[in-house]
């Protein structure tokens, strides 16, 4: 082709571009105009989306269930409302830190102030194991608590790993006399959250951990690898899964992965065995160590159980505090465990290497976030 051809093209190319940039400047001298009038750019419907983003952090009603609130200061709710969480604030049992008494009335003080953002579970004291009213006075005690606005009870590990018979023997989880305590929540579809043991971490030697040599080796004293007269790993797990056993009507939550971290495998063996076991998700480095290993069977993992799984987090918020600095660390664990759970995002995960996020349908965000924490707990998201 002849030059003297090719310049009509040329010309009509030049022609369409001077178009494009005169429309373009039209819709710049335009814009404010239709912003007054209220033409706004719609964005995707959510539920139109098969995957979340990072953005849609903040459109998204989510719950956490896992929380412990130790003081009156409400800084951590402030922050829950504007991250757009729900909560569940726990009270347990613990031989240390804030007795178990002033945690219910911290969880009863912030359900009068912020009712429409978190609900509270109760628990039980055992320092009284040894009277022989201790079933009727435990499920009187229950009972109280639940026309104070508990929704839930909570078994801490110290059943299992501290509690005594009379004799001198460990009190196990499956005991008969705490039978009668289950027996009254199945009956009443009193959800029921365990923790249940600790991590299978807790009884292998320091090298051979994965995530908790600091913690373990800053406390030898709960460290069951020096103490080999407790009761062993297996004796926890087993105990739990008698439990479980002999109560199949009992609304349950297993703490913590369930106390089997370690193992996404033994983990549905027990969804498999106990229909109506659920757990939290609350040892995140665990999960993103399976993510690392072999990130498409995790993949597969959270897809097949999608309906047993239970965002928590598993954080406290005590009295010494710094509320800018625990708003600021719990907004970012919250929105790192959401990069990791919606997106493909490259991640590192400290001692081990890069990962990619496992990029969840959004039918399964949903059920992690939320629906499942609103069947479990039987509630409904208040207006």
């Amino acid at each position: 082709m002849e030059f003297k051809a090719i310049i009509p093209e040329i010309t009509m190319s030049i022609r369409n571009q001077k178009k494009i940039v005169l429309l373009f400047a039209l819709w710049l001298t335009l814009l404010p105009i239709m912003a007054q009038k209220g033409y706004q750019a719609k964005l995707p419907d959510i539920k139109e989306k098969a995957y979340y983003t990072l953005e849609d952090f903040n459109r998204v009603d989510k719950f956490d269930v896992h929380i412990h609130i130790n003081t009156v200061q409400p800084y951590f709710i402030h922050q829950a409302i504007k991250d757009r969480f729900f909560f569940l604030d726990i009270v347990d049992d613990r031989p240390f830190g804030v007795p178990m008494d002033e945690q219910q009335a911290f969880a009863k003080f912030h359900l009068t102030n912020f009712p429409n953002q978190m609900n509270f579970a109760t628990t039980f004291k055992v320092s009284n194991w040894n009277q022989k009213d201790w079933v009727a006075t435990t499920i009187a005690h229950l009972k109280k608590s639940f026309a104070q606005g508990a929704i839930a009870v909570k078994i801490w590990k110290n059943i299992g790993m501290d509690l005594r018979s009379e004799n001198g023997d460990f009190v196990m989880v499956d005991h008969p006399r705490i039978d009668s305590l289950l027996t009254f929540l199945s009956d009443n579809d009193i959800p029921l959250l365990g923790h249940n043991g600790e991590p299978r971490d807790c009884w292998l030697p320091l090298e051979e951990m994965t995530f908790n040599q600091g913690y373990y080796g800053a406390h030898p004293e709960y460290h069951m690898y020096l103490h080999p007269e407790y009761p062993s790993y297996e004796d926890q797990i087993n105990a739990r899964d008698n439990m479980l056993k002999k109560h199949p009507n009992l609304n349950f939550m297993g703490a913590h992965l369930g106390s089997l971290e370690w193992s996404l495998e033994e983990l549905a063996k027990r969804l498999d065995a106990y229909p109506k076991m659920r757990v939290d998700i609350t040892r995140m480095p665990n999960l993103k160590l399976h993510t690392f290993n072999d990130r498409q069977k995790t993949r597969e993992f959270f897809i097949t159980y999608q309906d047993r799984l239970i965002y928590g987090t598993d954080t406290a918020i005590n009295p010494m505090d710094k509320p800018a600095e625990l708003k600021d660390r719990i907004h970012q664990k919250w929105l790192d465990e959401w990069a990791f759970l919606v997106t493909d995002r490259p991640l590192e995960l400290k001692g081990y290497g890069q990962l990619k996020g496992l990029k969840l349908p959004r039918e399964v965000i949903d059920k992690i976030y939320f629906e499942n924490a609103s069947r479990f707990l039987v509630f409904t998201k208040k207006e």
